[in-house]
């Protein structure tokens, strides 16, 4: 009796106070509008037009990382944009003058579209692109039928036709200009010869004919084409020719000498403790700048990193973009002849050094150099060959779209 009392008595104080009924606020039940659901609405009001998300456009960008195929081999702070242009409209047109010189060689100058997909390298597009996409940019150079055997291919327009025509009678025409840039090339090079396939590699640049490789054979007096030990074909000097050997600095130091004075400068390393005034720097500068090298000399004789030696490879390059078409090469060319040039692998080095004279343009993987006086303030060359004025015709009927433009080109 006395535990059932003390259960009771624990029972009661342990229960909650009630509340009053008439002091809870009663809030309406909202009915259910779907009967299959029978979970009714927790809130009284769509949420819908709330923005949940942030917008794309205050969207923060995220920043590409760096890399050498995107950054600058000079400083944002010295960029010349007329230099830079013209890298970027050779990747531009990369396709139609890859194409071309490929689609030239060719019988009949055709090549079947199946084929053109899989020689992305040799034609100029990035691999896994459509062909027919840039031959669309250029319809009026390049043209897609169909053969009677049922296959699709690729030619030339009648009006590439005429160009490729054109551009071949320029080349026959300058026959003589170019054996003249091969022997020069040949004299600058370790005991006067290099291996044929480097200067057919690089034709382009100096408007060497296409047959090349039979094309030197015609003359006898000046090469020879000679085997090496591990059968490499080398194109040999026949004989040296004293007036070839003058570079286009010393025919500009009789005309303006004190612009070959400012062309390049080796600095003198002196302490501080000198207090030399500006005029007497420049003048020690200009006693260790002259005289200078000649790339016609033997550079492979010189000690590695001597004055000399640098004085030597600063000039085999400068002579060496002097015979070139644009008066400007691409890294990837000059590394072709680092052994016959005795170059070594401080060129980058070497030719920032030298910025009133070497403007590098481009990517840290893919820059060229170019040749500043050889340039005017708008980026054009002052002297131009004629391959070059044929290449800047070529140029502008490739941006043209109408039959319109295009015969305002031919007239022009």
């Amino acid at each position: 009796m006395a535990q059932r009392l003390r259960h009771t008595l624990t029972k009661t104080l342990i229960q909650k106070p009630s509340i009053p009924t008439t002091l809870i606020p009663q809030i309406p039940s909202i009915p259910n509008p779907n009967p299959f659901n029978p979970k009714p609405h927790t809130h009284s009001f769509s949420t819908s037009f709330l923005i949940t998300k942030t917008p794309k456009k205050f969207k923060q960008k995220r920043k590409k990382p760096d890399s050498p195929r995107t950054n600058p081999i000079t400083h944002k702070s010295s960029l010349i944009p007329h230099f830079e242009r013209i890298v970027e409209r050779d990747h531009r047109l990369r396709f139609l003058i890859r194409s071309k010189q490929f689609i030239s060689k060719l019988p009949n100058r055709v090549l079947r579209l199946d084929d053109a997909g899989k020689l992305y390298r040799e034609l100029g597009f990035p691999r896994g692109r459509k062909v027919t996409k840039f031959i669309e940019k250029y319809k009026k150079l390049f043209e897609v039928y169909r053969h009677c055997d049922g296959k699709m291919w690729i030619g030339f327009t009648e009006l590439m036709e005429g160009l490729v025509e054109e551009e071949k009678i320029i080349i026959d025409g300058l026959e003589r200009e170019r054996v003249i840039v091969v022997k020069k090339l040949l004299m600058m090079s370790k005991e006067r010869r290099m291996p044929l396939s480097k200067i057919y590699h690089c034709r382009g640049l100096f408007g060497v004919p296409e047959d090349f490789r039979d094309w030197v054979l015609k003359f006898e007096d000046d090469f020879r084409v000679v085997n090496a030990s591990d059968g490499t074909r080398m194109l040999e000097l026949v004989r040296w020719d004293p007036e070839l050997a003058v570079t286009t600095l010393e025919k500009e130091f009789v005309g303006d000498e004190e612009k070959v004075r400012r062309a390049f400068r080796f600095r003198v390393k002196y302490g501080k403790s000198m207090d030399l005034e500006v005029d007497d720097v420049r003048r020690l500068d200009l006693f260790n700048t002259l005289p200078l090298v000649s790339p016609y000399s033997d550079g492979s004789k010189l000690d590695l990193w001597t004055l000399e030696a640098e004085k030597y490879r600063v000039g085999v390059l400068h002579e060496f973009l002097s015979l070139t078409l644009e008066k400007r090469a691409s890294i990837h060319h000059i590394v072709e002849f680092k052994e016959e040039f005795s170059l070594t692998k401080h060129t980058y080095q070497m030719l920032l050094k030298q910025p009133r004279t070497f403007y590098l343009a481009g990517t840290e993987m893919n820059w060229a150099v170019f040749l500043r006086d050889a340039y005017d303030e708008s980026g054009n060359l002052k002297i131009k060959d004629p391959l070059v004025l044929f290449c800047e015709k070529l140029y502008k009927y490739a941006e043209v779209q109408d039959d319109e433009s295009s015969s305002r080109i031919s007239t022009a």
